[in-house]
Parts: structure tokens; C-alpha cells; sequence
């Protein structure tokens, strides 16, 4: 999740938030990818994930790749709870999940190469005191009171508020994992392209990425549990957003849609001040019962903006939200089957062809197949496993009109990024039916195995 962001200053007119949305437009030539992905730590001996603090811990590691790798700190209070280096920063998810949010690069050569120097530096780190890593979309073993909880105000208050909104909302705090892309639009009419395009084939994300088949040690009957989890947190800020397929949908009716989402907080001086359920709409009037008398700014905008959670929401930049945390190879994967995607004119016009009749019951019915079944998923008569192949030949159609070279030329573009999904669709199978079939064969039902075999 998001560190306190930096959106400007004061807010003294409505159209200010529209504006701080459709600033985000860049020329093509300006667009960017971003890549983000978590990881779950654990202490080699024990298998229990990493406490905060102590000689195998999350602050030895963020401590760690301070000290070796030249990242600035980022504290909260006097805790160290993230690092900042070239545009790039790690973040801790509430359950210490570590957190790569990657600086903005033009290809996924270069987005790729990021994630690998990551994973060597963290895995550098995490040798020395003790530590590995893992890839998966949800903790296979650990229980919640096993959990830790990160220092951080952010997490205190929502886990205060999870309760009240849905039944999974802590699990999704601190038992998962997610792979994400972040990336830009030319205008207005771009982004709703883009968007619409991103929520209908969210589900072929998720089924593709899917890999989180296990909770507290047993099979879950879902092969993604982490989206099974999003289907029942907070219906006020989560989902498919059906609004976004309206006519006249733009950068207002996102403003409109996140200005009815309760709030969290509100950040002042290094402290989150809770502001639980409270409206954004009272606080542009002057009247938030945490803050009377105050009106907000534009970071407090930004910051409201990172509390709304459904499957692909927009910022200054649009972030695909729906996959589950994996292999080493699907880190890359993610980003160049969106890129392909969205960053191509022909490419996006095929792929909204390509979902442009779904109404809301089969987009919301996918989303749920996708959970349960995977690439075996089917909803409204249209079956995951096809809607996946067209979706990836477009994709790759994409990359190659994009043409990006890599390896100092010796690569023609970006398209073998896209391998390890086409095998999956290939095999009809995902990284879950993999951790399915071993944790009923040769892991004779036992997850100790996971751990050496899955870790980075």
C-alpha cells in the first residue's frame, strides 16, 4: 500500500480534484511502466513469517539494503518503515509484506531488469540474516495471530475499521500478495478506453496469475484465495465498477465515485489522524469531525485516492490491480501482457472489441470464475480459457507494433515477456493447478516443501 502522498496544495475549488486527475495525461512518447509486486518473508528455521523487529526481521532487511545498497530511508515516527532510491521505493504491506513499487521506465526490458536487481539485493540480505522470500498470492501456512503488524498509523486504523465493512478484510491486510502494473493515458477519452478495457479482462489476469490455491495449511477450494478475498471486504470500494461502462463516463464520474468512498484518514505532520467513515465531501465544506474547521489539499486528495480498491483504478496513472503475487518469471509477465495491451493503439481497439458486448453479470461473473477455477472459468457463456488466448495474441500483436528492442539490440521487442503466460495457456493450467498437483502428489499433503521449492 501507498506511502503519504505528495498531491499539492490547497483545494479551493471542486474542479481542482478533476484537474489533479487529468494532469496525469502525457503524450505518448512521455508514457511510462511502473511495475509493483510483494513478497511474503519468513525465517528459514522457523518458517513464520518476519517480525518487525530483531536479527531476522523486516527492519534488518530494510536496514540491510540501506546499508549495502545505497537506499534512503523513509520513517514513521522513528520507525523505519520503507526505502526510496532513483524514483523507485520499498514499501511494507500490514503483515511486513515487502513491497516494490518500481520507478517509471520505458519498456520492460528495463522493468524487468529492476525486478531481477531487486530480487538479487533482497535475496543478498535476506542470506546473510537468515531470511527468504516467497511469491505466492496468499500465506499457505500462517494463521492471522501468527501475523505481525507493521508500525505504521496507516494499518492501525484500518485494521480498527475492516471489521465493520466485510469478513476478509484482514486477511487481505496481512495474508496477501499481488503483482501490479502502473501505467499512463494520452487524455480523457484514452484513460476510459483503457479503463474499460483493464476492468473486462481483469478476470484473465487473475486466472492466468492465479496462485493462492491454499490457506492455514489446507486447500481453500479457490486456485486465486486473494481475489476470493476481494470479493468480500468493502462492497464501497472495491469490485468492478459497472459506472465506468455508462455513457458520458470520464475523470468526473471517478471523482464522483471516490468522493462517496468513506474515509481513512488524514495526514498531518507525520501522524495519521483517523477519520474513519468520515466524508471527503464534509471535509471540502470545512466539516470533518476529525479536522473542523480545516479544509483538505491536494495531498490529501492523493492520499484519499490510494483508499479506494477495486480491480483497476485510476490516479494520475491507471494501476491493473487483479493478480496474485508469483514466480520470478510472472513479474515480468504482468506488465508486458498489459503493455501489450493498452499501449497500442490497434492492440486496445482489439481488445475492447474483444469485451465490448459483456454486460456487468458476465464482467462480475468471469471475476468470480476466475477466483474459483482459473483458466477452467466460465460465466455469461464465455469461457477464461478462450477469452485468455485472444487476450495474450493481442497482446503479443501489441509488443511487436511497439517493436522495443532489448539486450543492446539483440532482442527485436518485448514479446517473449509473454511466454509463461502463453504456456499456461497451452497446458490449460496456472501456477495454482502446479502447487495443487504437488501438494497431493510428492508434498504427500504437507506444505514444509513450499518453502524451499517456491522462494526466490
Amino acid at each position: 500500500m501507498s506511502i503519504p502522498q505528495s498531491g499539492g496544495g490547497p483545494i479551493e475549488r471542486y474542479e481542482q480534484l478533476v484537474e489533479y486527475l487529468s494532469s496525469g495525461c502525457k503524450p505518448k512518447e512521455d508514457w511510462r511502466i511502473g511495475t509493483e509486486h510483494e513478497k511474503f518473508g519468513y525465517d528459514r528455521i522457523t518458517k513464520l513469517p518476519l517480525p518487525y523487529d530483531g536479527p531476522c526481521s523486516i527492519k534488518a532487511m530494510l536496514e540491510g539494503l540501506r546499508d549495502r545498497y545505497g537506499w534512503s530511508p523513509i520513517f514513521e515516527q522513528d520507525n523505519i518503515i520503507g526505502l526510496e532510491l532513483n524514483g523507485a521505493n520499498i514499501s511494507l504491506e500490514p503483515g511486513g509484506q515487502l513491497e516494490l513499487s518500481g520507478a517509471p521506465l520505458q519498456s520492460i526490458h528495463e522493468t524487468c531488469d529492476e525486478v531481477n536487481e531487486h530480487l538479487r539485493e533482497v535475496k543478498s540480505v535476506a542470506d546473510d540474516i537468515g531470511a527468504g522470500f516467497i511469491g505466492l498470492g496468499a500465506a499457505p501456512t500462517w494463521t492471522h495471530e501468527q501475523m505481525p503488524q507493521m508500525p505504521k498509523g496507516r494499518y492501525r486504523l484500518m485494521n480498527d475499521y475492516m471489521d465493520s465493512v466485510g469478513d476478509l478484510g484482514k486477511q487481505m491486510m496481512y495474508r496477501t500478495c499481488t503483482v501490479q502494473v502502473n501505467l499512463d493515458f494520452a487524455s480523457e477519452a484514452d484513460m476510459v478506453q483503457k479503463l474499460r478495457v483493464g476492468l473486462a479482462l481483469q478476470p484473465v489476469a487473475t486466472a492466468l496469475f492465479a496462485n493462492s490455491p491454499f490457506l492455514e495449511g489446507k486447500l481453500n477450494g479457490h486456485k486465486s484465495w486473494r481475489s476470493r478475498i476481494w470479493r468480500d471486504l468493502d462492497a464501497a470500494r472495491t469490485g468492478m465498477l459497472p459506472f465506468v461502462f455508462k455513457d458520458g463516463f470520464g475523470f468526473e464520474a471517478w471523482v464522483e465515485y471516490a468522493l462517496d468512498v468513506p474515509m481513512y484518514f488524514v495526514y498531518r505532520d507525520g501522524t495519521y489522524i483517523n477519520a474513519l467513515g468520515q466524508s471527503f465531501r464534509d471535509f471540502l465544506k470545512g466539516q470533518l469531525p476529525a479536522l473542523p474547521g480545516e479544509t483538505p489539499t491536494l495531498s490529501d486528495w492523493a492520499d484519499h485516492l490510494t483508499t479506494v480498491f477495486p480491480e483497476a483504478r485510476i490516479k494520475k496513472y491507471m494501476e491493473m490491480r487483479g493478480a496474485d503475487g508469483g514466480p520470478w518469471r510472472r513479474l515480468c509477465a504482468l506488465p508486458a501482457f498489459w503493455v501489450g495491451l493498452l499501449y497500442d493503439q490497434g492492440a486496445l481497439d482489439a481488445a475492447w472489441d474483444l469485451v465490448k458486448g459483456f454486460d456487468d453479470e458476465t464482467r462480475e461473473g468471469l471475476r468470480v470464475a476466475a477466483s474459483v477455477d482459473g483458466l477452467q472459468g466460465v460465466a455469461g457463456g464465455v469461457k477464461l480459457l478462450d477469452l485468455a488466448r485472444e487476450a495474450i495474441e493481442i497482446s503479443r500483436a501489441g509488443l511487436e507494433a511497439r517493436a522495443v528492442p532489448g539486450a543492446g539490440g539483440l532482442i527485436p521487442d518485448e514479446t517473449h515477456f509473454l511466454n509463461a503466460l502463453q504456456e499456461s495457456v497451452e497446458a490449460r493450467q496456472v501456477p495454482a493447478d502446479e502447487l495443487v498437483a504437488r501438494f497431493q502428489g510428492a508434498w504427500g499433503g504437507k506444505l514444509d516443501p513450499i518453502f524451499d521449492e517456491f522462494s526466490y
